[in-house]
């Protein structure tokens, strides 16, 4: 069982920003931007191209979604979109507000308090 699908049953907490019945969306708690936001299924899948095409292509609508909400939040030049999913063996893609190129190398990050990770995910949320 993945970290993702345990904050998916609410064993581990999240600063969740969407959810619906096949998708949940929540900060990054070690952020490359304010506003980095990780989109999963809730269908524990290690792989994106593994998921059914209609999943996938409904992950990318929910993903869309969020994005817009995130982009209506934060202030940034545009949302960037990675799918990378070594780190953790659940499909999830990363929306992450950026303003250059470097913004995406994700070796650089953003500290945030439990305050400003809560106000941020309502007000994402709020825009969803």
């Amino acid at each position: 069982m993945s970290i993702f699908t345990k904050i998916i049953n609410g064993e581990i907490p999240c600063y969740k920003v969407a959810e619906n019945d096949d998708f949940i969306a929540f900060l990054d708690i070690n952020p490359n931007a304010k506003g980095h936001t990780l989109v999963v299924p809730k269908k524990e899948e290690n792989k994106i191209f593994d998921l059914p095409r209609d999943e996938y292509l409904t992950l990318m609508g929910f993903s869309y979604k969020v994005a817009k909400a995130l982009e209506k939040t934060v202030s940034c030049d545009r949302i960037g979109m990675s799918v990378i999913g070594l780190e953790v063996p659940h499909v999830h893609v990363h929306l992450i507000p950026i303003n250059n190129m470097a913004d995406m190398q994700f070796m650089k990050k953003e500290k945030l308090t439990n305050e400003e990770f809560v106000a941020l995910a309502n007000k994402i949320g709020s825009n969803f």
